[in-house]
């Protein structure tokens, strides 16, 4: 690691705290007649309700409750300090956003070994569009994205901590190598990922892609220090303690994330009657179920009633959703998403999108990534690959889904690192290296400065606003 601690903080500090300023800069603008805007209306008001309620959604007349609690749970603590307004429905989201580029920086420094690159991260970060329309509305995404870029600087940090356990072990007793005590980042990692899950059911896709990524680090580690059979040696020392860390941690954070509901009488679904699973209270159940509480069993039920509804919420053949677009467009934001429109003469929009300097370099980064892999067997590359195809090819398995742009808000931070390794090389050429990253950054600073009016409903007049629509596909007047 660089040896500049003291100013490595400082570099985060301060670019968090600019990055805060933009995050927080007229949050509670703009809202619909008092009321919130797009997919705030269901979280909002759920979120309000729980707040109500002591925890949990007791109103079947909803039916939309159909993500776990967390993610809503954080939402109500911005509508307790606040009220049910604007800034108190986005507070939350807003400390969320802000949060992530203080980890961006330090999780930058840490891939990269720089201070410096740490710093490009946090800047590129605070000048992604998506991120920052994101971070403020009160939505789940910009929670899930949280606690996944959390767990992915745990298990960061668990790779170093293991690689340092290792270097400091003396006489390996066995051919299989010493055994790596607690490892406590890891467990961290655990945690994080169990409260994405209960954020959004997509944090499953990252808590398999790190545990493959933490199980092949220790193989790499047990092979580098010299250990005779490291292979052998990974599934006897470091298997069981990862199924524990990264698999049986997180569902327990997950099930204990539910318990308002657990212990309510009147949530949703709490004591469910006359559903078609066969493991509701008072029907035969599978044997490996006969043990589970009945709580246990009904959240089971109220899981499955989940399951359904996002296995059925499909594209109607001929009539798509007016803001859907497919996974294959994500990567460039080539169809981003208006979810506030005021019409002329004073346009006053806010349109989720990925700033096109960073978004439309995606698949040069993607591909300088794979040859990096499979080239140099570049572990940096790889990490960051693996991260963020984790939140993008699961959604190639069923295309008729009714699909979202934001559901890339996870993967932004996974973009920015595979945006700054390649910077990190081009920095290697000294003074052309640093003209050109220093370039590169201004672009992207001035392009999120161009998009600022669209980002936060900014007042625009009619040909501002056309000028701001560079594709055909972002214009939803069509």
């Amino acid at each position: 690691m660089p040896a500049d601690r003291l100013r490595g903080w400082l570099n985060a500090i301060v670019i968090t705290a600019i990055g805060a300023v933009v995050r927080f800069q007229n949050l509670g603008y703009p809202i619909d007649h008092g009321t919130p805007v797009f997919d705030e209306k269901y979280y909002a008001a759920q979120a309000w309700q729980m707040l109500r309620n002591g925890g949990y959604e007791d109103n079947p007349g909803y039916e939309l409750v159909v993500h776990p609690p967390v993610g809503k749970y954080f939402i109500a603590i911005g509508e307790w300090l606040f009220g049910y307004n604007g800034f108190g429905w986005r507070f939350m989201s807003a400390v969320a956003g802000t949060l992530m580029i203080l980890l961006i920086i330090r999780i930058a420094r840490r891939l990269t070994r720089s201070t410096l690159l740490g710093g490009v991260a946090g800047i590129l970060f605070i000048c992604d569009g998506l991120s920052h329309v994101q971070a403020r509305l009160g939505m789940l995404d910009v929670f899930l994205a949280l606690f996944v870029l959390i767990a992915f600087g745990c298990v960061l940090n668990d790779r170093d901590q293991m690689r340092e356990r290792l270097r400091r072990a003396e006489g390996f007793d066995s051919v299989y190598g010493p055994r790596l005590g607690f490892r406590w980042w890891r467990f961290a990692a655990g945690v994080s990922i169990g409260i994405s899950c209960a954020v959004k059911w997509d944090g499953l896709y990252w808590l398999a892609a790190f545990f493959v990524l933490t199980i092949l680090w220790d193989w790499r580690a047990r092979k580098a220090a010299g250990i005779a059979r490291p292979f052998r040696g990974m599934l006897v020392r470091d298997l069981l303690p990862a199924i524990w860390g990264l698999i049986i941690v997180p569902v327990l954070c997950y099930l204990g994330c539910w318990w308002a509901w657990l212990s309510s009488e009147t949530g949703i679904d709490r004591h469910s009657v006359g559903g078609n699973y066969p493991y509701q209270a008072g029907q035969p159940v599978a044997w490996f179920l006969s043990w589970t509480p009945d709580a246990l069993r009904y959240l089971l039920h109220y899981s499955g009633n989940v399951l359904y509804f996002h296995e059925h919420l499909v594209t109607p053949p001929g009539n798509p959703h007016p803001l859907e677009s497919k996974p294959w467009a994500w990567p460039m934001s080539l169809r981003p998403m208006l979810i506030y429109y005021a019409p002329p003469p004073q346009v006053s929009a806010v349109m989720m999108i990925g700033t096109p300097a960073m978004w439309w370099l995606a698949f040069p980064m993607l591909g300088w990534a794979i040859w990096r892999v499979i080239g140099r067997y570049d572990w940096r590359y790889l990490t960051v690959l693996v991260a963020y195809l984790a939140g993008l090819l699961p959604w190639f398995l069923n295309l008729d889904r009714q699909m979202f742009f934001f559901y890339m808000t996870p993967d932004v931070a996974f973009m920015i690192l595979g945006l700054v390794l390649p910077l990190g090389e081009i920095l290697e050429r000294r003074r052309t290296g640093i003209l050109v990253v220093s370039l590169y950054v201004g672009v992207v600073v001035a392009n999120f400065a161009w998009l600022w009016p669209i980002l936060n409903g900014e007042p625009i007049s009619a040909s501002h606003w056309y000028a701001e629509l560079w594709l055909p596909s972002w214009n939803y007047q069509q």
